[in-house]
């Protein structure tokens, strides 16, 4: 089973696409983008979730932390 967050890999123009259970939250630009999507979606403390090893999160072609396109 997939992680229910998805971080998809950076767009050409800057910034991931994240989606909850496969509904687009929103083009997260940096990693207070991510935990302010998290909190609009109902996570309870997404201020104190590690992101890069949270079991939550999903990272797609590319590293966690990482919104610019190579």
């Amino acid at each position: 089973m997939s992680a229910p967050i998805v971080v998809h890999q950076p767009q050409g123009s800057g910034g991931r696409r994240v989606t909850v259970h496969g509904e687009i939250l929103g083009l997260a630009r940096n990693d207070r983008d991510l935990i302010e999507f998290l909190r609009r979606a109902g996570l309870d403390d997404p201020d104190g979730l590690v992101l890069a090893d949270s079991p939550l999160i999903e990272w797609r072609g590319g590293r966690a932390h990482e919104y610019d396109a190579a």
